[in-house]
């Protein structure tokens, strides 16, 4: 495995439209998939008002994990942001996060938006095994 920089890290990031977020739920592991946005450096995402999903995210420490594999080749990339999520509830922070365009895949009304404000990225690539040394 090979790390790669913060901005390449986000340049890939932005080509994939789904990533993991994991948290704590019930003091275990737990792993959602949603569909997201960057805002700046940070995660965004739309969930429902009052779900278990949402009330078990927001005002915690986050990992949220995006890659892309290529099974055929054996190789792929990985980035995990480390943050603290919070539920927005400013009115006019909302309405600039609607313009990002993250809109729901998953049925139902999701006008909430959760932030995870980055602390740390790390990127992690699978190289080619002619790229590897010898």
């Amino acid at each position: 495995m090979e790390r790669f920089s913060e901005a390449e890290a986000l340049d890939l990031v932005q080509t994939v439209p789904v990533g993991r977020i994991v948290y704590s739920r019930f003091a275990l592991p737990a792993v959602h998939v949603v569909n997201f946005r960057l805002d700046g450096r940070d995660v965004v995402f739309r969930t429902r008002k009052g779900s278990m999903f949402a009330a078990g995210v927001a005002d915690t420490v986050v990992a949220f994990e995006v890659d892309r594999i290529d099974t055929t080749a054996h190789t792929g990339w990985s980035v995990t942001f480390l943050g603290r999520a919070k539920l927005v509830t400013d009115p006019a922070e909302r309405e600039r996060l609607g313009r990002l365009g993250v809109e729901p895949w998953a049925p139902g009304d999701r006008n909430h938006f959760i932030r995870v404000t980055t602390q740390s990225i790390v990127g992690r690539r699978i190289p080619h095994h002619d790229d590897e040394e010898e």
